[in-house]
């Protein structure tokens, strides 16, 4: 049986880099999202950003807020909503776990990457994440930009 090639799907990779900077990530989880026919498309497109976008759990569901999925072009009245609040996919157990380990403070879930797998299906990798402090936040500046001059170095 020939397998079906997708050509240029795997390059589709949207970061959070803010909750990279903002959060120490405790634990990541990989789920698959509930999209339109119009979003996916977007997203394929690599027109989709996850600033300022949160998860939340609501009667055993997880769902992402505020993720932005532009308009697509060819979508005419079926385009989707650029800022609606998409379900997405685990199973019992790790949403259970979730909510038990957001319960104690200083802890939420941030999705941090937006992919889309060999399969072609959209997949967002979301972590269990604690706050950084200000000094923290610093200290992991400060090591990234040793880590640089170090290669730098290497290099010359």
């Amino acid at each position: 049986m020939a397998k079906k090639v997708l050509k240029g799907k795997q390059d589709v990779n949207i970061k959070n880099k803010r909750a990279q900077h903002d959060y120490e990530f405790v634990d990541t989880y990989t789920a698959g999202i509930v999209l339109t026919g119009t979003e996916i498309k977007s997203i394929r497109a690599g027109k989709a950003s996850l600033v300022d976008t949160f998860c939340y759990i609501n009667n055993g569901e997880m769902w992402v807020k505020n993720m932005y999925v532009a308009l697509y072009d060819q979508g005419s009245y079926n385009n989707h909503v650029e800022r609606r609040e998409r379900k997405l996919l685990l199973n019992k157990k790790e949403i259970h776990n979730l909510r038990e380990d957001t319960k104690s403070p200083g802890f939420t879930i941030v999705p941090v990457r937006l992919f889309i797998n060999e399969k072609g299906l959209a997949k967002m990798v979301i972590a269990l994440a604690r706050g950084k402090k200000e000094f923290d936040k610093r200290q992991s500046l400060k090591e990234r930009e040793d880590k640089r001059e170090m290669d730098r170095a290497m290099k010359h």
